[in-house]
């Protein structure tokens, strides 16, 4: 999400306005990193909602258990549409969204960088998506059996051959209209948490009035982890998470 700051706003982190989620009407639409189940982060209780990494299995902590989703890996352009297996907040803020290992494979993701995009899909759409199979036993499914209920398709004329080279991630901390206000809190973030990379900070400007605060690159989730969650203790509600191709 991106912030504008006035210089009148110096001194207030939380002047930025955070972005609404989508009302009742409206489908959801968001991309992100999707969190990957395992066992050990849910005995720990850093999930808290418990999937069958066996199974082709979601869940997303806006969208209705039972609610069509489709999961789309951009780098491949694989898409897999499946049920909510529950609507949960039972993961890191960080991420748009918990899933199995068994989606994770369908979809091609780079395990270190699982990005990925989610689209929520309304009843009246010409595709039905039933209950999911476990993993081992669809792979049992002959090439003329019926659809079932996850659906798993390159959506690219050409067949592709999945590139596994990494994408740098980046942190947009905040835009402004100003150089020297970006240079400011810059130099906060630098003082004020101790436990930041502060040599991935950078100033780029897109425009006269357009200079975002990035921080990055990252070249896993995983190192990129500890200097978003400072960014958000220090007061940013909500940050944007980009892939550079």
């Amino acid at each position: 999400m991106k912030y504008k700051i006035f210089l009148t706003l110096l001194f207030l982190l939380n002047s930025c306005t955070p972005q609404s989620i989508n009302n009742s009407k409206l489908t959801y639409n968001a991309t992100g990193f999707a969190y990957i189940f395992n066992s050990e982060d849910f005995q720990n209780n850093i999930i808290k909602t418990k999937l069958d990494n066996s199974s082709l299995q979601v869940s997303h902590k806006y969208i209705r258990s039972n609610s069509l989703i489709k999961i789309i890996n951009p780098k491949t352009q694989d898409y897999l549409i499946i049920k909510n297996f529950k609507k949960s907040a039972g993961y890191p803020d960080l991420y748009q969204i918990l899933i199995t290992k068994a989606v994770a494979e369908k979809l091609k993701l780079n395990f270190e960088i699982p990005y990925v995009e989610i689209i929520e899909i309304k009843k009246n759409k010409s595709f039905i998506a039933e209950k999911a199979k476990i993993y081992n036993e669809e792979k049992k499914i002959s090439g003329n059996a019926p659809v079932t209920s996850v659906e798993i398709s390159n959506i690219s004329k050409a067949k592709k051959k999945f590139n596994r080279e990494k994408n740098d991630i980046f942190i947009l901390i905040a835009t402004f209209y100003s150089n020297e206000v970006a240079l400011f809190l810059k130099e906060r973030i630098i003082k004020e948490i101790p436990d930041f990379d502060n040599n991935k900070l950078k100033i780029t400007k897109k425009s006269s009035k357009e200079i975002d605060l990035i921080s990055g690159p990252y070249s896993t989730i995983n190192l990129m982890k500890n200097d978003y969650i400072n960014l958000k203790k220090f007061g940013f509600e909500e940050l944007e998470i980009r892939l550079d191709e």
